[in-house]
């Protein structure tokens, strides 16, 4: 059986339809932790909870089977030039919680 990560990267699944496949472990016998059900890791998962707009990244990370914090750090020089200064500084926040940004 595929998993949320897995079926995005198949094509089985889009984003918006994680609430459903939340809802099934929910209403399943399973094991694992939501997170693993998922295909998330501990670390994955808690950014997803910290900000639900970083599902992209995560889904890209096992696409490309780069770290996370590979990708965040992308993200933070993208979003660094943008004009969003709110989300860089969300992206830097997350990094230090991580212990990954002196």
């Amino acid at each position: 059986m595929f998993n949320f990560i897995e079926n995005c990267i198949n094509g089985d699944a889009l984003i918006y339809e994680i609430d459903d496949y939340i809802d099934s472990w929910h209403n399943s016998d399973s094991s694992l932790e939501l997170h693993e059900f998922l295909g998330m890791s501990l670390k994955e998962y808690a950014l997803y909870l910290e900000d639900e707009s970083y599902l992209p990244c995560i889904i890209t990370a096992h696409k490309s089977k780069e770290n996370i914090i590979s990708i965040m750090n992308e993200n933070l020089a993208i979003a660094a030039r943008s004009d969003d200064a709110t989300k860089a500084q969300k992206i830097q926040k997350w990094l230090e919680h991580e212990k990954l940004w002196d």
